[in-house]
């Protein structure tokens, strides 16, 4: 099993539910300020979660994390709700792992 550190960037609303549940929370009000904060963290968190908001606009940044194992980037629905980005993202995700949709089959 992997021993790492959880990290979530988003607005201040959205990442105070991980806050309480002990990960390690880092307000991110705009795109700019979200992928300085991931880079930054990055190095020490084996997951970071993104929310919707901020993953989607940073999709082209993000997929440079794909190529390492660590850490693994996820994105969550903010306090606004789900868009459907993440779900698709996670979908993609497994079908390029186990080369099947394991999770979603019609």
């Amino acid at each position: 099993m992997v021993n790492g550190k959880m990290a979530i960037v988003g607005d201040g609303e959205s990442i105070t539910v991980f806050k309480a549940a002990g990960v390690s929370a880092f307000p991110a009000e705009d795109e700019t300020s979200a992928k300085e904060i991931i880079r930054k963290v990055a190095k020490e968190y084996k997951i970071i979660f993104v929310t919707e908001e901020l993953a989607k606009p940073l999709a082209q940044f993000l997929k440079r994390f794909d190529e390492e194992p660590y850490p693994v980037i996820l994105g969550v629905p903010s306090k606004n709700g789900s868009s459907g980005y993440a779900e698709e993202q996670l979908k993609s995700a497994m079908e390029r792992a186990l080369g099947v949709d394991i999770l979603y089959k019609d």
